[in-house]
C-alpha cells in the first residue's frame, strides 16, 4: 500500500491559511462515548468499511479519536494519480476516496510538530508493508482545535487528516480496495501505537 505524510501548518504560496481540524464543529458525533452512533453517519452508508475503521479508531485502546470524515464515491481522472496508487493498466476506470480527521487522546496531545511527524512516519512505514495495490494513504499534519474544556477554552494541538484513495476496473473493485485499505489503516494505527 502506498503511503506518505506532510505538514500543512502555515499559509500557502498565496498567503491563504492552511485548513484546521475543528473538533467543535456543529455536526460532531462523539464516537468515543457512543460508538453505536457510527451507524447513523451518512458516510458509513456510502462506505460500509468506514464503520469498522471509525469504531476501532475511537475505541478505548486507540491513541486517537475521530472528529470528522467524508466520502467521495466517485473521483474523476484528474483527481488522483494512477502511478501513486501502484495500479496496473486498466485499473483507473473507477476511483473513490475518503478522509478522517484524527486527534490525539487528551492525555497525550501532539503539541510539537515532531510528535505528530513521528506518528505519521511510523504509520506510513507499516502501511507500506501491506501488500495492497490500487490505493494510497496521505496523512496531513494540521493545527487542530479540540473540544472546549471546563473553562470553555478550546485548546489547540496538532491533528492528522488521513486521506485514503482507491481505484479499480469497476466501482465495486475500488470500493473493495478502499475498504481493505481502511481496515489496514485502522489496524496499523491502533496496534502499532499501543
Amino acid at each position: 500500500m502506498e503511503a506518505d505524510w506532510e505538514f500543512e501548518l502555515g499559509p500557502d504560496a498565496q498567503g491563504l491559511a492552511a485548513p484546521v481540524i475543528d473538533a467543535g464543529w456543529a455536526g460532531f458525533v462523539d464516537l468515543e462515548r457512543d460508538p453505536t452512533r457510527v451507524d447513523h453517519l451518512p458516510e458509513t452508508a456510502q462506505l460500509p468499511g468506514l464503520t469498522d475503521a471509525l469504531v476501532k479508531l475511537n475505541a478505548a485502546g486507540s491513541p486517537v479519536w475521530t472528529s470528522k470524515c467524508d466520502v467521495w464515491a466517485k473521483l474523476e481522472a484528474g483527481e488522483f494519480d494512477l502511478d501513486e496508487m501502484d495500479a496496473p493498466p486498466g485499473h483507473s476506470a473507477h476511483a473513490m476516496g475518503c478522509y478522517i480527521d484524527l486527534l490525539p487522546r487528551k492525555d497525550q496531545p501532539w503539541v510539537e510538530p515532531e510528535m505528530a511527524a513521528t506518528v505519521c512516519r511510523e504509520l506510513c512505514r507499516h502501511l507500506r508493508a501491506v501488500p495492497l495495490r490500487c490505493c494510497r494513504a496521505d496523512l496531513v499534519i494540521r493545527r487542530a482545535f479540540i473540544l472546549p474544556n471546563a473553562a470553555n477554552e478550546q485548546p489547540e494541538c496538532l491533528g492528522v487528516t488521513a486521506y485514503l484513495t482507491s481505484c479499480g476496473a469497476s466501482s465495486a473493485d475500488a470500493q473493495r480496495t478502499i475498504q481493505t485499505a481502511l481496515a489496514a489503516f485502522a489496524d496499523a494505527f491502533v496496534s502499532k501505537r499501543r
